[in-house]
C-alpha cells in the first residue's frame, strides 16, 4: 500500500510541474514563478521526465500555431487518433529532429549555466539518478516505480492530453480547431483535461471556465501565490 501512495504522490507532482511550469508559465506565461518554485520544478522535471523546458515548449507552442492541420506535430486530425494516443511520443521526438521549430518557438526558456551545463546537456542522467534513489529506497520494486513513473507523462500528456483532447469530449467554447475537454473536474492531470477551454484562452492561468469545472493545477498555482511563490499575469 505504501508503494502505491508514493507512486500516485509522485506522479501526481509531476503532472502538476507539466502543467504549472512547462506549460502555463513558459509556453504561455500565464503566471510568473519565484525562483524557487521555479527550480524546484525544474529540478523534478529533470529527475521525473528528462526533458528539455525548451523543447518541450517549442513543439507545444508550434501544436498552437498550426493546431489540427498540416504541421501539428501530434494531431488526430491529421495523424490519427491510435497513432497519437500509443505514440504520441514518437510524434514529439520526431519533432524535435526539426531544429528550425527548437529556435522559433523555444524562445524565451531557461538559458543560465546549470540548464546548458547539467539539464540539457545530460538531461537522461537525471532520470538515471531517480532510478538509483529509488533501488536505494525502495529495492527491487523500485525499479516497477521508476518505470512507472518514465511512462506517466508520455502516456498522460502526449498521448491522452493530445489525443482524446482533441478527439472526444464536450467543449464549451468554438474555436478553430478540434480540441475537446474531456471530462470536467481536472484532477488526474491537473486541469489539462480541460482543453477546449485552455485552446479558447490559452494565456489564462486557470482552465475552469464553467462553475461545474474543477481545475485542481489552478489551485495549486493560487497556494503558491498565497505563499508568494507565484504571481498570476492572466487569471
Amino acid at each position: 500500500m505504501l508503494y502505491i501512495l508514493y507512486t500516485l504522490i509522485v506522479t501526481h507532482i509531476t503532472t502538476a510541474s507539466v502543467t504549472i511550469f512547462l506549460h502555463r508559465t513558459q509556453a504561455h506565461h500565464a503566471l510568473t514563478l519565484h525562483p524557487i518554485a521555479s527550480h524546484f520544478f525544474r529540478v523534478w522535471l529533470w529527475l521525473t521526465t528528462g526533458m528539455i523546458t525548451k523543447e518541450w515548449v517549442a513543439v507545444h507552442r508550434k501544436h498552437h500555431f498550426y493546431v489540427d492541420i498540416n504541421n501539428d506535430p501530434h494531431s488526430p486530425i491529421v495523424y490519427g487518433i491510435k497513432k497519437v494516443l500509443w505514440q504520441g511520443t514518437e510524434l514529439y521526438r520526431n519533432e524535435l529532429k526539426n531544429k528550425k521549430t527548437i529556435q522559433k518557438y523555444g524562445k524565451g526558456t531557461p538559458n543560465d549555466w546549470i540548464e546548458r551545463n547539467i539539464y540539457s546537456k545530460f538531461s537522461w542522467q537525471g532520470t538515471g539518478l531517480l532510478l538509483i534513489m529509488n533501488l536505494i529506497l525502495f529495492g527491487p520494486i523500485g525499479i516497477t516505480i521508476w518505470a512507472i513513473q518514465m511512462v506517466w507523462i508520455p502516456f498522460l500528456a502526449a498521448g491522452v492530453i493530445n489525443g482524446i483532447g482533441h478527439y472526444w469530449g464536450y467543449r464549451n467554447f468554438i474555436t478553430p480547431d478540434n480540441s475537446k475537454n474531456i471530462i470536467p473536474f481536472g484532477i488526474i492531470i491537473c486541469g489539462e483535461e480541460l482543453h477546449n477551454n485552455h485552446h479558447a484562452f490559452r494565456h489564462s492561468a486557470n482552465m475552469a471556465k464553467k462553475w461545474y469545472e474543477l481545475d485542481i493545477g489552478y489551485t495549486y498555482i493560487k497556494i503558491l501565490e498565497g505563499l508568494k511563490l507565484a504571481k498570476i499575469n492572466n487569471g
